[in-house]
């Protein structure tokens, strides 16, 4: 039976030598071939713990706007790294560090973010970007026009008429986004 040999420790000359397994960043890397995104909006101050169960797991989170209150970002921080824009009830000093667009490149893919889809004012496509997430509306949506997917997550906050509460999933594996809406709550 083969014995494995253990890494070297920081100290060991070796040290810049270990091998992948003993690299658990580059390990991470070589083992992951897809990313998750985490895509919620309009929380409204309020973050449910199915949605936090739901996010978990995402290499990064995307905050579609009207969060509500600053401690929704922090919980959010607490899972993985967010980029969070401005929605039109989002208001007071902290909301000021918050963008109205954003743009966010993940592994090879442009993704567009902005709260109401009527604001957008430019041509996705013609930009370059492969997706556009938006919020605004409470009502989960995915379609996919001119070779770009439009995504609204839903609402994960307060329940609206009688709209599902919800949170969304992008997938990015090989250059393909795949997407997926998740009923957190019933």
């Amino acid at each position: 039976m083969a014995r494995l040999k253990s890494c070297p420790t920081q100290n060991d000359f070796r040290a810049s030598l270990k091998p992948i397994s003993c690299r658990p960043d580059i390990a991470r890397q070589a083992l992951k071939n897809s990313i998750l995104i985490g895509v919620i909006s309009d929380t409204h101050g309020l973050l449910r713990p199915e949605a936090l169960a739901a996010l978990r797991g995402s290499d990064q989170i995307i905050h579609a706007g009207d969060v509500g209150a600053p401690e929704i970002l922090d919980e959010l921080k607490a899972i993985a790294p967010v980029t969070a824009i401005l929605g039109n009830i989002d208001k007071g000093p902290w909301a000021r560090r918050l963008p109205e667009t954003e743009v966010v490149e993940v592994g090879g893919v442009s993704i567009y973010v902005l709260h109401d889809l009527a604001q957008l004012d430019l041509k996705p496509e013609a930009a370059g970007f492969r997706v556009v997430i938006y919020g605004h509306s409470h009502v989960p949506k995915q379609e996919t026009r001119g070779g770009v997917l439009y995504f609204n997550p839903g609402s994960a906050g307060p329940r609206r008429f009688k709209l599902p509460v919800t949170v969304g999933r992008l997938t990015l594996e090989g250059g393909t986004v795949r997407a997926e809406i998740v009923n957190i709550s019933d």
